[in-house]
């Protein structure tokens, strides 16, 4: 498993910040679409049929404060957990991942999960 955590500060209030985070459709991740279900979400990952999806199901949910999510696909197992802390006029959001990938070794995705999660927290929150 990879754990990767990155903090941010932002203008936006807790509220906004943690509205932003968790629209999960506009979490920019290089070839990956997300769909909403019931309990969660999907984010499919690929081009043309050379892809994966990574189902995740949301566990707890308290806005504006935190949000906890669990991997449960095939590909990809892990959990994550978004927190949004008011701090004067704007707020500090923490995403903290643990993950895996079947068949990959912990060494080469480190690199990109510690990238993908820092460049889409920034994305959410610019």
């Amino acid at each position: 498993m990879v754990y990767v955590e990155a903090t941010m500060h932002t203008t936006y209030p807790a509220a906004e910040a943690f509205d932003r985070v968790t629209t999960w459709e506009r979490h920019r991740v290089p070839f990956t679409q997300i769909r909403r279900r019931p309990e969660g979400f999907v984010a499919r990952t690929g081009v043309g049929p050379l892809a994966f999806d990574d189902p995740m199901r949301i566990i707890r949910s308290d806005p504006p404060r935190c949000v906890q999510i669990v991997k449960e696909g095939q590909v990809v197992s892990g959990w994550a957990i978004i927190e949004v802390e008011p701090d004067g006029d704007g707020s500090v959001v923490t995403w903290q991942e643990e993950m895996s990938f079947v068949g990959i070794p912990d060494a080469v995705v480190a690199p990109a999960a510690r990238w993908m999660v820092r460049r889409t927290l920034a994305q959410l929150l610019e």
